[in-house]
This record gives structure tokens, C-alpha cells and sequence, in this order.
């Protein structure tokens, strides 16, 4: 399952990120990391991007980026 699949208001925990390279150094640097939780706060009506909670702080993650981010 993915961070995209997560409900609006559900707390999810990060298991692992996929993707190679500059992508994954984004997300990472962004605070999400392994075993970091994450609260999916909004959703856009086209489900494009994502705005979710992480450390303490709102982050918008598009669509493609939420794919690459394992949770469980």
C-alpha cells in the first residue's frame, strides 16, 4: 500500500521508499523518512497533490511522489 491509497484524516507510519536518485533524495529531504508518521490531511478533487502532515509540519506531495512512499 501507498501513501496515494491513504484516506483523508488516517495516520499512517512510512515501511520504505522506492524510486532511484534525485527523486528519493527529494523525499527524503522533505523529512519523509523511514518509520516517520505521516496524517493525510487533504486530498485535491483530482486527487493531485496530496497535503499531509509530517514532523510537525504541512507538505503538498504530488501524486507520482506519494506512489513511491510504502506505508503500513
Amino acid at each position: 500500500m501507498t501513501l496515494r491509497d491513504v484516506k483523508i484524516g488516517e495516520t499512517v507510519r512510512v515501511k520504505k521508499l522506492t524510486g532511484e536518485g534525485a527523486v528519493k533524495r527529494r523525499i527524503m529531504d522533505m523529512g519523509i523518512t523511514k518509520g516517520v508518521e505521516v496524517y493525510v490531511r487533504k486530498v485535491a478533487p483530482l486527487g493531485d497533490p496530496v497535503e499531509v502532515t509530517v514532523r510537525g509540519y504541512e507538505l503538498s506531495i504530488r501524486k507520482a511522489d506519494a506512489e513511491m512512499i510504502e506505508i503500513e
